[in-house]
């Protein structure tokens, strides 16, 4: 299998693939959600995009289907897949990537009229309910109670996920070589001893950094990013023995009980989950036994 491209290194998060769209977000004036306190809407990109780092007057609410969204806000990654969104609070900087053919939707919601607020990004469960009012508000025909009932009930019902898929970076001059080079290569395969070598400091320390930092080991902790990249190379099309290749992985069956360790589940059966949620009917990680 033929490795996934990597034309340019993107400042901040993965390399981009070639093909990837670079984007300013549009300036989005807090007047414009007036008289409204939540407005919303999708897009579908039909390339990989990238939106370069930019904040919003307003909080912003944003998840995908059929793809999957990375975002890089200060030390830590998130990656948004079905079933959970992101709320980023206003005035917080932050980039993000959506995978090709994605459909990317958001909603905004003027912070002086939202009832609630999050110390910071948080991974929100993505309900059908909640899917289906915001759907709702994305419509320009409502009348104001209608639009005032159904932006009460989606402050009821919106909620934090269970699961807060973050990957922590660790901000440590020590180890911080370590993070971004396997951000631009996650296949970087090599051990904690050479890493000691390669930066003049014992092992041990680089051990001690990593769990200060992030709560996990470095082996854990280049697991942990390898499955976020992966979840975005999944959504792009690439089968399972193209992914683990891409990752560094001897064989796809080290990738699928890494990823599984990570999620839960296989790769295979968590698109296909993702994929049944969506109405989908692309299977991104057939070529291989993964269950």
């Amino acid at each position: 299998m033929v490795r996934p491209s990597r034309a340019e290194a993107s400042a901040g998060m993965w390399r981009r693939e070639a093909g990837t769209v670079v984007r300013r977000a549009a300036p989005f004036p807090e007047q414009a959600v007036a008289p409204f306190v939540i407005v919303a809407g999708f897009q579908v990109p039909p390339v990989p995009t990238e939106w370069a780092p930019h904040s919003h007057p307003l909080h912003e609410l944003v998840w995908v289907h059929g793809g999957t969204l990375t975002s890089r806000v200060g030390d830590r990654v998130f990656t948004v897949f079905e079933e959970q969104g992101l709320w980023m609070p206003a005035g917080v900087v932050h980039g993000g990537r959506a995978t090709a053919g994605a459909t990317f939707h958001d909603a905004f919601f003027a912070p002086d009229r939202t009832p609630f607020a999050f110390g910071g990004p948080k991974a929100i469960a993505m309900t059908p309910l909640l899917e289906s009012l915001l759907t709702h508000l994305s419509r320009t025909d409502l009348d104001p109670a209608a639009r005032e009932r159904a932006e009460s009930v989606v402050f009821d019902v919106l909620q934090p996920a269970k699961r807060q898929f973050a990957l922590q970076l660790p901000g440590d001059r020590r180890i911080d070589a370590i993070a971004e080079t396997l951000l631009d290569d996650p296949a970087d395969g090599r051990s904690l001893e050479e890493w000691a070598q390669r930066l003049g400091i014992s092992d041990r320390t680089i051990t001690r950094a990593f769990r200060h930092a992030t709560g996990l080991s470095f082996a854990q902790w280049r697991q942990m990013l390898r499955v976020h990249r992966a979840l975005m190379l999944l959504s792009d099309g690439f089968d399972v023995m193209a992914v683990s290749e891409a990752l560094g992985y001897a064989q796809p069956s080290s990738f699928i009980a890494a990823f599984r360790r990570i999620m839960g589940t296989t790769p295979g059966a968590f698109f296909d989950a993702a994929d049944a949620l969506a109405g989908n009917v692309r299977n991104p990680v057939s070529g291989v036994q993964n269950s």
